[in-house]
């Protein structure tokens, strides 16, 4: 069944490039394509960012499900599972896009729960494949352990999810008040029954953040240089990534020679906001030239120095995507999300007015909100000298209760106390605090493992500090809330940690003792240092006074002088670390 879509004004400035209807329930945007087949996309608002840490894998738990019953398929399918969305995806003819639609809903209204285990290990090897690539750990960095953060963490909930969370998770967002379908059709296709339960939309997460100031700068890997800022969701915003983008391979590429990468993104947050993303390679001799280039390639755009010829280069480049064939159907998924989250729908002309309007000046304050709300991510060292500050890499407070020295290192303390866990070290404390920790991992054999909503993390691992015992670990999971808690299966004995050559404090009893193997070695090898020494000193002084001194063999006694004093010297040295 089919109405009118009444709801969103704004969709009537699409009219004439598109159709826009409700299908059972569901907004949709249809729009007629050239090709033989058709393709079609069910979003839903979900994703990621939506779930916690110890449910984390919910969402792409459920796609996968979803998908399970449908099996080996000649059509081109597929499900995303994104930060704020969900999307099953297919093409093919009318009647096969109309039954493997069928078959989604038909699933997500009955998840074949007989496969939840399975799905769970599918989903651990697909993530223990998958690399994250150099930007992965920002969102943490910036988010903490919650919403947007999420991405940077595995799925935790893979391991301990149970049947009805997932049965409820399917029940209250994949409904047909949370979704919004686009069919590259010139009509809805007949046969359709995308029956889902009724709901409500959820817009997207609130944005956290684990970032005391901005801007601010982690150390990462050799080899890349990474920004992420967020900026006001604008054409003028859309139009300063490229040219940030064609300023960084200009400048590093082009030009320095540095980089063979150098680009930049803007991917849409949320209704509101976007990410934009700046990222160079670098050979590790080059990165340090990388990244004060990078960072003064985005300082002459802040300072406003943008040549006209870069803006009407970019300009000219998106203007021209309005010349795809078929412009309607290419812009149905575009749409469809900008209608899931809630953002303002700009017709072509529109947004055309939009491009065309948009100066330098507007570029210039666009460059000063991106480095007002930069992270850079860097090798080698920092970029203090540009104006970021380091983020933050301890807590700024630490609780108070049992201490539990470290049995490999004597600087290193854990502290178990009934607000929360620190590790104190040499260079401050971490702490994680019952009431704010996203999640807790447990085994069987007593470990735990708690990440903070800051992102920060304790692993209490009872074979390596003194006196854990099995009442400490219980005094932490009597505390933790049991939402955050994630049960893990038992660990082979050889898998469980075993303390290593213990490092003592400087200062200590322990490190004032060397041991007789040293103490014998250097005075062993220094009395025959200073024997042969004086040995030499006189066989030397014959020489001197015989008719036909003999000074090679003199001068090879000195140089095993010299060799003995060395290694005097290094175990004297060696004997010092000992200390």
């Amino acid at each position: 069944m089919t109405t009118e879509l009444h709801d969103h004004d704004d969709l009537a400035a699409l009219d004439g490039l598109l159709s826009h209807t409700v299908v059972q329930g569901i907004p949709t945007l249809h729009a007629p394509s050239s090709g033989n087949e058709i393709t079609a996309g069910l979003f839903f608002r979900v994703g990621r960012a939506d779930e916690t840490l110890a449910t984390a894998g919910i969402t792409h738990l459920v796609e996968h499900l979803a998908l399970h019953r449908l099996g080996l398929s000649d059509l081109h399918h597929n499900g995303a599972t994104a930060n704020v969305y969900t999307l099953f995806h297919v093409t093919g003819g009318e009647e096969e896009v109309v039954s493997h639609l069928n078959s989604v809903c038909a699933g997500l209204r009955d998840l074949p729960m007989e496969r939840l285990e399975t799905e769970k290990e599918i989903l651990r090897t697909e993530a223990a494949g998958r690399n994250g690539g150099p930007h992965s750990q920002l969102p943490l960095w910036r988010y903490g352990a919650r919403g947007y953060g999420l991405s940077s963490y595995n799925e935790l909930g893979t391991w301990s999810l149970t049947p009805d969370q997932v049965r409820d998770w399917a029940r209250t967002r994949f409904t047909r008040d949370n979704a919004v379908l686009w069919i590259t059709s010139g009509q809805v296709p007949e046969g359709l029954d995308l029956s889902l339960p009724e709901g409500r939309r959820f817009p997207a997460p609130e944005a956290t953040c684990a970032l005391p100031v901005t801007p601010a700068y982690i150390h990462g890997d050799d080899g890349h240089v990474v920004l992420t800022s967020v900026l006001r969701r604008s054409t003028a915003a859309s139009v300063f990534a490229d040219v940030l983008g064609r300023a960084l391979f200009q400048d590093l590429r082009q030009e320095g020679g540095y980089s063979y990468s150098a680009e930049a993104d803007y991917s849409p947050r949320d209704a509101d906001f976007a990410t934009l993303t700046a990222y160079a390679d670098s050979l590790p001799q080059k990165q340090d030239a990388v990244t004060g280039g990078f960072v003064d390639t985005l300082a002459r755009l802040r300072a406003g120095r943008i040549e006209q010829s870069e803006l009407d280069s970019v300009r000219g480049k998106l203007l021209k995507m309005y010349d795809t064939p078929d412009l309607g159907a290419a812009s149905l998924p575009s749409y469809a999300l900008s209608l899931l989250l809630g953002h303002r729908v700009l017709s072509p002309d529109q947004h055309r007015a939009e491009l065309n309007a948009v100066t330098i000046a507007d570029l210039h304050a666009v460059a000063q909100e991106a480095w007002s709300t930069a992270l850079l991510q860097v090798p080698g060292r920092g970029v203090d000298w540009a104006g970021a500050t380091l983020a933050p890499q301890y807590s700024t407070s630490a609780v108070t209760g049992t201490r539990h020295q470290s049995l490999e290192d004597e600087r290193i303390t854990m502290v178990i106390g009934t607000e929360g866990v620190t590790l104190t070290t040499p260079k401050g404390p971490v702490t994680v605090r019952y009431d704010a920790c996203a999640a807790m991992t447990a085994r069987p054999d007593g470990a735990r493992a708690l990440t903070g909503h800051d992102g920060f993390s304790v692993n209490v691992e009872p074979t390596l500090y003194r006196s854990v015992t099995p009442e400490r670990v219980a005094a932490i999971d009597a505390a933790v809330p049991a939402e955050s808690v994630v049960r893990m299966p038992a660990r082979e004995p050889e898998n469980i940690p075993r303390p290593r050559e213990r490092t003592p404090a400087p200062g200590s009893s322990a490190s004032r003792r060397p041991t007789w193997g040293w103490t014998l070695a250097l005075w062993t090898v220094g009395l025959l240092a200073a024997v042969w020494g004086l040995l030499v000193a006189l066989i030397t002084s014959d020489e001197a006074a015989a008719p036909a001194p003999e000074w090679d063999a003199v001068t090879v006694m000195w140089i095993q002088e010299t060799l003995l004093l060395l290694i005097t010297w290094k175990l004297r040295k060696a004997r010092s670390h000992r200390k």
